[in-house]
């Protein structure tokens, strides 16, 4: 078996847990690859996410390191398998990595939650507001490139409509909502958008007003993943040089309790409607 040259994040994710899995039980490497009947090279592979592993190795590997948490080995064994992809690889070589990594980790997502300051969700947003944004990239990019990007974030969309539908939990600062990103008609036409959105099963969408002052994390934009097992959680955070991801157990435990007090401070679903019908007033 070929080593992936550049494992996705889901990957990683998965190795890395593995790999925890295994210290936690005290073993080393060598040991591990002895028990299972292979060498150490592909216990090493495996953990960095640049080899697969079927469901039938991860279980007996679950059972060489006595792991008794039948959720975390069923979300796991999920993980495994095919080596077909989903949609975000007709993209591969044509948008920075980050958004298909982003787009890989919304897919197989048990529920999803976000903060955002100072832009509106990407998978909430239409394709004028998209367009004017990355047209303020400074060089300004190729113009392929800015249609395969936005192509790329409405095709994002579709985590929200699939079945069974994805929980997401969204709060956007006021700030991102009155930035009037390619001027009042385009940004009518987002809010807008933003209130159909609002108005399904699966979504909640909460408005931090700016008479609520500060609040953790005020600045970021933050992305929580929730998979089938809370150990399997990811959290994503824009930096200006790309996506950062987060997966250590204290590290995610740390952003479910900001999140927990960002979601405190916002408007409840209802006023978060109202507050956004009154900026389209405005507009």
């Amino acid at each position: 078996m070929a080593p992936r040259q550049t494992p996705t994040v889901r990957q990683r994710r998965f190795g890395a847990e593995l790999r925890r899995l295994r210290e936690a039980a005290g073993m080393s490497a060598p040991r591990a690859a002895e028990l299972l009947g292979t060498d150490r090279t592909t216990i090493s592979n495996t953990e960095a996410g640049r080899f697969g592993i079927s469901e039938q190795r991860l279980r007996r590997l679950a059972a060489i390191y006595e792991c008794d948490d039948p959720t975390l080995i069923d979300a796991l064994a999920s993980m495994t398998g095919g080596r077909s992809g989903g949609w975000w690889d007709e993209y591969r070589g044509k948008v920075p990595p980050d958004f298909l990594d982003l787009a890989e980790l919304e897919h197989h997502a048990a529920s999803l939650r976000t903060l955002q300051t100072a832009h509106l969700p990407g998978m909430f947003q239409v394709e004028d507001h998209a367009r004017a944004l990355f047209d303020l990239f400074i060089p300004a990019l190729p113009r392929l490139e800015v249609e395969l990007r936005i192509a790329q974030r409405l095709a994002r969309h579709a985590v929200i409509t699939k079945e069974p539908s994805v929980p997401y939990q969204g709060v956007i600062h006021e700030t991102a909502l009155r930035m009037q990103v390619g001027g009042r008609q385009v940004a009518r036409a987002q809010l807008n958008h933003l209130l159909s959105e609002s108005e399904r099963d699966n979504v909640t969408l909460l408005v931090i007003p700016f008479s609520a002052g500060g609040f953790p994390m005020a600045g970021d934009s933050v992305l929580y993943v929730a998979a089938d097992s809370p150990h399997l959680d990811t959290v994503q955070v824009d930096s200006p040089t790309g996506a950062v991801f987060f997966d250590a157990p204290a590290q995610l435990a740390n952003f479910r309790r900001r999140m927990d007090a960002v979601e405190q401070v916002a408007l409840n679903r209802s006023q978060s409607r109202d507050a956004i019908l009154d900026i389209i007033k405005e507009l």
